[in-house]
C-alpha cells in the first residue's frame, strides 16, 4: 500500500501562517506539524511508501520531509500548474506512480487521531471516513450514502448525507476505476474541479463503503480559527490515557505489538498482576513482581507501571480513570468473561471506552510457556516456590498425590469463579496415601527408597511445590540424609510429627498405644535437620500431637514454641474433633506471642471450615490429606464389582472416564 498525500494547495486562508511554507508544515501541537503527524502514523501504520503531490514552496517541503528521517520512501510529484487547477490535477500528474496499488489517499490538511487511520486501515473494504454525529457543514464535503455505500461526494449534497472527510482507503480495483475517471477528466481539461466530482461518475463501478468515526478527531484545518480548535483537540487526545494489564514474566513480540498498538491511543498506564493474582491465575511467576514491573517500565511507549493486586480490574479503573482499556479479544468468552463485564460497567459510568484488538495464539507463544513450565520444574526454582507463595498469598491450599497421574490432576485442576482461577498451590505427598497405593499399612513399612520414587513420579510431570509426608522422622542420623535428599531432589518442605516407635495413624488418637517424643529429643532433631540443609528456602515443619493424644493445650502450645526456637520452619497443628474449636483456640494463643512462623493444618475432621476463614484466622497452609485416595479406591471397587455382578463390562461404562480423556491429562512432551 502507497500513501498518497496532496499538498499542492496554496493555502491562502491562513494568512500568514502560510507566508514562507506550505500549509502542511503549520504547528498543531508543540512538537508536531501537521505533516509530521500525519507521516509518522503512517509510518507506524507499517506503509512505507509516501507519493506526495508538491506546489508552491516544493524545495521547502522536500528538505522538510527528509528532515524528519522517517523509515518512509518518498515520491514527490510537483504540479507545475498548481495556482490555476484543483487537486484532481496533482493526482494527474502523480498517475504513472499510483497505478495497480492500494491507496492511502489523504489531504495535507486533514488531522485525524490514530484509531481512526486504523480503523480506516483495518477496512476490508474501500472506505471513506463520515460522521454520523456532526452537522452538515456548509462549505465542507458531505457524503450521500446509500446501503453504506457512498455514492456522491461533494460540498453541494444535503440530502441522505453524512459530514465527510478526505481520508480513504482505496483497493486497488476500485482506485484503479476511479484514476481513469481522473485522467480522463484532466484530459478532457477539466482540472479545476475536485477529484471527487470525477468520482461521482463511477462511484457504481468504485466501491466505497462510509466508515463512521462519529466524534473522533478527523478534521481538516482551513484557516486559523480550524487551526486553534483542532490544536485543542490534538491536546485532548495526547492527553488521552490508556490502561492495559499483563501478568507476563516473559515479554514476546505479540505484547510489543499490543503495547504499541495501545500506545497509539494515548498515554499507556500498564498494570502489572501482583505475584499472588499471577499465581492464582495461571501458573507461579518466573519473576517476582518488582522484576516484572521494571520490564514493563522500559518498553517504548509505555508512560507508567502500577500494580494490579488482583485479576479485577475495579480498583485501577475508579483510582485512574482512563479513556481506553485495551485487551486482547480472548476474553470475550470464558472464564474472563466476568471480568470484562465488570470492566465495561466501571468504564460506562464515566465514558471510558473499551478497546479490543485480536488475540494472538502464535504457536512460538505457546512454546514460550512450555519453556516457562519447564523451568518451573527444576529442583532449585520448585524448591523454594512454597515459602514464596505463602508469602505472597497469605494461605495456600495443598493436595495429596501418590502417583504421577493424581500429581497431574492436582497440577492442572482449575476452577473458574466471577472471573477468578482457583487451583492448588502445592502437593502433598502422604505417607498414609503412599502406603495405601502400594497396598501396605501405614507404619512405616514403605522405605525411603520407595517414598522417593513416589516423589520422582511426581515430579516428572508436574511443577508445583511438594511437601513430604516425613512420619517421625526416624532416627536423628537417619533424617540429616532424609533432609539432604528431598532438599537435593527439589521437595519444599518435610513434615515431621513429635512421636516415637512404630508409627500408628494419628486418627486413631488414644485407640490404639502411641507414644509422644520428649520436647528435647524432637527440638534436637530438627535442629539436627536444619544444620543439615544446604539452602534456606527448604522447610522442616514440626507436626504436633498433642491434640490428637488428648495432652492439653498447654501442652501443644508449649511444644510449639520450643520446637520453633529449636530451628522449625513451621507448626503443623492436628486434631481429630468433627469441630475446629481447639484448632482455632490453638491458633489464636499461638498468633498473640507468634505472628510469623507458618502454621499448618489438616482439615480432614473438620471439614467444614472454608480457606477464607483459615486465612482469616492466621493458617498459612491448609492441606488436603487424603481426599483423591478415599475418592478413587470407592470407584475402583465399584466397577469391579459391577463387573462380577452382570459378568461384563457394559454396566460399568457410564462410571468410567473415557481413555481419551485420561490420555488428555497427560502432556505430550512427558
Amino acid at each position: 500500500m502507497k500513501a498518497l498525500i496532496l499538498n499542492s494547495g496554496m493555502g491562502s486562508r491562513m494568512g500568514v501562517l502560510t507566508s514562507e511554507h506550505p500549509k502542511c508544515m503549520t504547528e498543531v501541537s508543540s512538537h508536531d506539524t501537521i505533516l509530521s503527524r500525519q507521516l509518522r502514523q503512517v509510518a507506524e501504520a507499517g506503509i512505507t511508501e509516501v507519493v506526495m503531490t508538491t506546489g508552491l514552496f516544493d524545495s521547502v517541503l522536500v528538505n522538510y520531509c527528509q528532515s524528519l528521517d522517517l523509515s518512509l520512501h518518498f515520491t514527490f510529484v510537483k504540479n507545475p500548474v498548481y495556482d490555476q487547477t484543483n487537486y484532481i490535477y496533482s493526482i494527474y500528474c502523480a498517475r504513472d506512480v499510483l497505478k495497480d496499488e492500494d491507496i492511502l489517499l489523504l489531504h495535507g490538511d486533514l488531522v485525524f487521531e490514530n484509531q481512526v487511520l486504523d480503523a480506516v486501515l483495518a477496512s476490508e473494504e474501500s472506505c471513506m471516513t463520515v460522521s454520523s454525529t456532526l452537522p452538515l457543514p456548509e462549505k465542507d464535503f458531505k457524503a450521500v450514502i446509500q446501503d453504506g455505500h457512498i455514492v456522491k461526494v461533494g460540498i453541494e449534497f444535503f440530502t441522505d448525507a453524512m459530514a465527510a472527510q478526505p481520508l480513504y482507503k482505496l483497493k486497488k480495483e476500485d482506485w484503479n476505476v476511479w484514476l481513469e475517471q481522473i485522467i480522463h477528466f484532466c484530459e478532457s481539461d477539466r482540472v479545476k474541479c475536485y477529484a471527487e466530482n470525477a468520482f461521482n461518475e463511477v462511484s457504481d463501478r468504485c466501491q466505497i463503503v462510509a466508515l463512521d468515526v462519529r466524534n473522533q478527531l478527523c478534521a481538516e484545518i482551513d484557516n486559523p480559527e480550524d487551526l486553534a480548535v483542532v490544536s485543542a483537540r490534538v491536546r485532548e487526545v495526547e492527553n488521552r490515557t490508556v490502561y492495559m494489564c499483563f501478568s507476563a514474566d516473559m515479554i514476546h513480540s505479540g505484547h510489543i505489538a499490543i503495547i504499541k498498538k495501545a500506545a497509539r491511543l494515548g498515554r499507556l498506564i500498564v498494570g502489572v498482576l501482583s505475584d499472588e493474582a499471577v499465581a492464582s491465575y495461571k501458573r507461579f511467576p518466573l519473576l517476582p513482581f518488582e522484576e516484572r514491573k521494571s520490564l514493563f517500565e522500559n518498553i517504548m511507549g509505555v508512560s507508567r507501571v502500577v500494580e494490579q493486586r488482583k485479576l479485577s480490574y475495579r480498583e485501577n479503573l475508579e483510582k485512574y480513570r482512563p479513556d481506553y482499556v485495551v485487551h486482547g479479544d480472548d476474553w470475550v468468552t470464558g472464564f474472563q468473561k466476568p471480568i470484562r463485564e465488570e470492566v465495561l460497567n466501571v468504564l460506562n459510568k464515566y465514558g471510558g471506552h473499551l478497546v479490543e484488538f485480536p488475540y494472538s495464539n502464535d504457536e512460538k507463544y505457546q512454546k514460550l510457556e512450555k519453556r516457562a513450565r519447564a523451568d518451573l520444574s527444576l529442583p532449585d526454582v520448585r524448591r523454594a516456590r512454597l515459602r514464596k507463595a505463602i508469602e505472597m498469598k497469605g494461605t495456600i491450599s495443598v493436595m495429596e498425590a501418590h502417583s504421577g497421574i493424581t500429581g497431574l490432576i492436582v497440577e492442572d485442576t482449575v476452577v473458574y469463579q466471577n472471573g477468578e482461577a482457583r487451583q492448588f498451590d502445592a502437593m502433598w505427598v502422604s505417607s498414609l496415601c503412599d502406603s495405601t497405593a502400594k497396598g501396605k499399612p501405614d507404619i512405616e513399612l514403605v522405605d525411603m527408597t520407595s517414598r522417593f520414587r513416589t516423589i520422582d513420579d511426581i515430579m516428572e510431570v508436574t511443577t508445583k511445590p511438594i511437601v513430604f509426608d516425613g512420619d517421625t522422622g526416624g532416627m536423628i542420623e537417619h533424617f540429616v540424609y532424609t533432609v539432604r535428599t528431598l532438599e537435593r531432589m527439589g521437595v519444599s518442605a518435610i513434615i515431621i510429627e513429635d512421636k516415637t516407635g512404630l508409627k500408628k495413624n494419628s486418627l486413631f488418637g488414644t485407640e490404639v498405644i502411641q507414644m509422644q517424643d520428649s520436647i528435647e529429643h524432637f527440638s534436637e532433631k530438627i535442629q539436627a535437620g536444619k544444620k543439615a540443609q544446604k539452602t534456606k528456602e527448604f522447610m522442616i515443619i514440626a507436626r504436633i500431637e498433642s491434640l490428637i493424644l488428648e495432652q492439653g493445650m498447654e501442652d501443644a502450645l508449649e511444644r510449639a514454641f520450643a520446637f520453633v526456637k529449636a530451628g522449625a520452619d513451621g507448626i503443623m497443628i492436628h486434631s481429630r474433633k468433627p469441630d475446629p474449636d481447639e484448632i482455632f483456640e490453638f491458633v489464636e494463643k499461638f498468633r498473640a506471642k507468634d505472628s510469623v512462623t507458618p502454621i499448618v493444618v489438616v482439615p480432614t475432621s473438620f471439614n467444614m471450615v472454608t480457606e477464607e476463614e483459615f486465612k482469616a484466622r492466621g493458617v498459612n497452609v491448609v492441606i488436603y490429606a487424603n481426599q483423591l485416595t478415599r475418592t478413587g479406591f470407592p470407584a475402583m471397587q465399584n466397577a469391579a464389582r459391577m463387573i462380577l455382578e452382570h459378568h461384563r463390562a457394559k454396566e460399568c461404562d457410564e462410571i468410567c472416564m473415557p481413555f481419551k480423556d485420561i490420555i488428555r491429562l497427560i502432556p505430550e512432551d512427558v
